[in-house]
């Protein structure tokens, strides 16, 4: 079975998080706005799902997440007078600070619930409808340049299914840390789905293709996670029971390994130390720079 083919449009990003492993820097600055390079973590991911047409960022946050809003509004004016009295060399930076502002239409909710990461869905469900939606979270994604939005969506506009982004697994250790897909293999990279298996070791793993990062879920999954939430009492509310559920029920789900694309995990500190060592080295100003300064460190 597959969904209405109506356009992918809305995005929900999960960001309720505290860092706790960031801290004591993550007590007044959420994790999403730590920096790699020149801009923050989320900003990165927002770009792609703009990028890849969607319209509509549905960011669910808490109660110390106020500075992802000020980053997304319009730049105060007291900034805008600094930069102007830079000049022309200061120019780019108004355009740039404008620029994020208009990326997309931003709403902004607080996330109401248990532990889980089916809780911020559920917390959305009123805004997505019934529409297919992005599912994504702001401190791992792919290289942007790979657009892992794009190529989840153009399978979906083939098949009519729910699509999760994957990528290949090559450290053995990796099988006890992603659910793997398991089903038909239709295609190059491409699986149709029959279920997901979690953290099944690498003996067990049926398939190299590991469940990370972004998914495009049909908006019928909320309803599923709706009546769940019902009866929901003790454990972590996730929403992968809620994709096998549908599956039993003939929906078409598939796993979809990124191409060209390396796949970045920044939540934790030697994750985010390596995502900015990389981004620096491919930095066009002063790449070349750093590489030559890491080597003389080596």
């Amino acid at each position: 079975m597959t969904y209405q083919s109506k356009p992918v449009t809305k995005a929900v990003i999960a960001a309720a998080g505290f860092g706790t492993r960031f801290l004591p820097q993550t007590k007044a600055m959420p994790k999403e706005m730590l920096p790699l390079v020149d801009k923050p973590i989320i900003q990165y991911v927002v770009e792609e799902l703009v990028e890849a047409g969607i319209k509509d960022i549905i960011i669910v946050g808490s109660s110390n997440k106020r500075a992802i809003e000020d980053h997304f509004d319009l730049p105060s004016e007291e900034l805008l007078t600094n930069l102007r009295s830079g000049g022309e060399k200061k120019k780019p930076y108004i355009e740039q600070v404008e620029a994020i502002a208009n990326l997309a239409n931003f709403i902004y909710i607080r996330q109401k619930g248990p532990y889980g990461n089916a809780t911020p869905l559920l917390s959305a469900a009123h805004l997505v409808g019934d529409e297919p939606f992005i599912y994504t979270f702001a401190d791992d994604f792919f290289t942007p340049e790979a657009n892992s939005t794009k190529q989840i969506i153009n399978v979906y506009n083939q098949t009519g299914g729910g699509v999760f982004a994957c990528k290949q697994v090559k450290d053995d250790k990796e099988y006890s840390m992603y659910g793997f897909a398991s089903g038909d293999s239709i295609g190059d990279g491409l699986i149709k789905m029959e279920k997901v298996v979690e953290k099944p070791g690498k003996d067990n793993a049926p398939s190299a293709l590991a469940s990370v990062s972004t998914y495009l879920l049909p908006g019928r999954i909320l309803e599923y996670i709706e009546a769940g939430s019902s009866v929901h009492s003790d454990g972590e509310f996730t929403f992968q029971p809620f994709v096998q559920a549908m599956m039993d029920d003939g929906y078409a789900f598939y796993a979809k390994q990124i191409t060209d694309a390396d796949f970045y995990d920044t939540g934790n500190p030697l994750e985010y130390l390596k995502t900015t060592i990389d981004f620096g080295l491919k930095n066009p100003e002063f790449g070349d720079e750093l590489a030559k300064y890491l080597r003389n460190r080596l």
